[in-house]
């Protein structure tokens, strides 16, 4: 396939009369497959801005071992070997060319995802056909878009690119650039229909947590990540659900993807890896209170929470995962940050920071493979975990585990871990949430710990109803 040399114009705005979110609302009506990135709980400027990409010029998508990939002239479809996965998303971005990025931020790149089922593309974990696949959505889907929106939280300043192949010619910054300008925009209604319905009964899924526990007890694993799946049917835009998460349950990663025939969009903790100039990152989260809103009293929660020996221990746990993953197409590896204490507006974390340089030679997307997915959504040991998940889950998992975010044509890479997620289809909403198991689990526990996981999402859909 012939490289594809993208032009890029650009306009520079104020953003100090406008969001992420309202100018979102204006542009999805009118262009083809719109997408949101936010940042609303940043600690710096750094990641410190918001993105909005609108109309495709090109996309990779992998489903069942196919993949297609569709390019302004042409398109190829083949079939994608065992660990060839990650080879297949490197040659998709090597296709671009563009001039050199002047901005400290993204302009241009892959936006989309990695679904937890592309496990199967990266390590030797084969998904049954017989498994249920409700969802029916490819396993990778990433595109490169023509307009790409970046907002400067930190300055107040917006930027309006558009980027087209050489020999093409441009459609025009103008009318995005009014949109952005209107102060009118569209809203919906929502409301749900029908009771909450699960692929499991809780009897039903105590049963799994107890053969998990006995994995753990006879030494298969250390730990096995069990989920259950929630649905709730609806009627209306399900964007008010997003609107009503992110303030529910503010994150360092937002989102709301729309690629035409379902929505996958969430309020993510955590981020899968982070790739930046050759040096990847995963920064393990274990450990989690609440925040009170005193700081006293949060103080002490921190000092609690940092001392908690079951928190420690699961956090010890990631750390040695993250050190393995990364070992295995890096090299000096080492933990940065251990344990640091990190206040956001709702909760407390505990948090460490482990990189490592890519190897010679390494692409990254080799690196993207070897760690994915999070130990936090698998277990310990990783493969042998979900040689287990796919044993004993019943249902696909799709989506939910998997890994969201942005791609740079140079091998840049963040994305966050898709839990706190939703995804729409046909009139219903999809959720998940998992329970790290122990052999010392308390059964019970752990199903509460799922409802605990999931309570923010139940609570945005109630709040979503009274938003019009």
């Amino acid at each position: 396939m012939n490289k594809i040399k993208l032009n890029t114009d650009y306009q520079k705005l104020l953003a100090d009369t406008v969001t992420p979110v309202s100018i979102y609302l204006k542009l999805r009506d009118r262009y083809e497959k719109p997408i949101l990135l936010e940042s609303s709980d940043y600690h710096g400027s750094d990641n410190s801005f918001s993105y909005i990409c609108c109309d495709p010029i090109a996309s990779l998508e992998v489903k069942s071992g196919h993949y297609k990939m569709t390019l302004p002239n042409e398109t190829e479809e083949g079939t994608v070997a065992n660990n060839e996965a990650h080879k297949l998303l490197n040659q998709f971005s090597n296709l671009f060319e563009t001039d050199e990025n002047p901005f400290k931020f993204i302009n241009n790149g892959l936006f989309g995802y990695i679904g937890y089922d592309a496990v199967q593309y990266f390590e030797n974990i084969p998904v049954a056909d017989s498994k249920e696949d409700q969802y029916g959505i490819p396993d990778m889907l990433y595109h490169v878009y023509r307009y790409v929106i970046a907002i400067d939280h930190f300055k107040n300043e917006l930027y309006v690119f558009e980027h087209f192949p050489e020999g093409t010619e441009a459609k025009g910054i103008a009318p995005l650039r009014n949109l952005v300008n209107n102060k009118n925009f569209p809203s919906y209604a929502f409301s749900t229909e029908g009771d909450e319905l699960s692929n499991y009964n809780d009897e039903q899924f105590l049963e799994i947590i107890d053969k998990g526990m006995k994995h753990c007890f006879r030494g298969d694993v250390f730990q096995i990540v069990l989920s259950r799946r929630f649905q709730k049917n609806f009627k209306g835009d399900e964007f008010n659900v997003y609107r009503a998460l992110r303030s529910i349950n503010p994150s360092p990663y937002l989102f709301y993807f729309d690629f035409g025939s379902y929505k996958i969009f969430g309020s993510s903790p955590e981020a899968q890896l982070v790739i930046q100039d050759r040096k990847a990152t995963i920064h393990p989260i274990a450990g989690t209170f609440k925040r009170t809103g005193n700081d006293a009293a949060d103080a002490e929660l921190a000092r609690k929470l940092h001392a908690d020996p079951k928190e420690n221990s699961e956090h010890v746990m990631l750390v040695d995962l993250a050190r393995n993953d990364l070992s295995r197409a890096g090299s000096n590896v080492e933990v940065e940050t251990y344990k640091e204490v990190q206040y956001y507006s709702h909760v407390i974390h505990l948090v460490s920071k482990v990189t490592g340089t890519l190897d010679d030679n390494v692409e990254p997307t080799k690196m993207v493979a070897d760690t994915f997915p999070a130990g936090t959504l698998s277990g310990a040991p990783k493969v042998r975990a979900m040689q287990l998940i796919n044993e004993y889950e019943q249902t696909r998992r799709g989506f939910y585990g998997g890994a969201i975010g942005f791609m740079g044509f140079n091998g840049d890479f963040n994305h966050a871990i898709m839990i706190r997620s939703f995804l729409s289809k046909n009139g219903s909403l999809f959720y998940q949430a998992g329970a790290g198991v122990v052999a010392k689990s308390n059964r019970e526990s752990e199903l509460q710990e799922v409802n605990n996981k999931v309570a923010a999402l139940r609570k945005a859909l109630s709040m979503a109803e009274d938003i019009g």
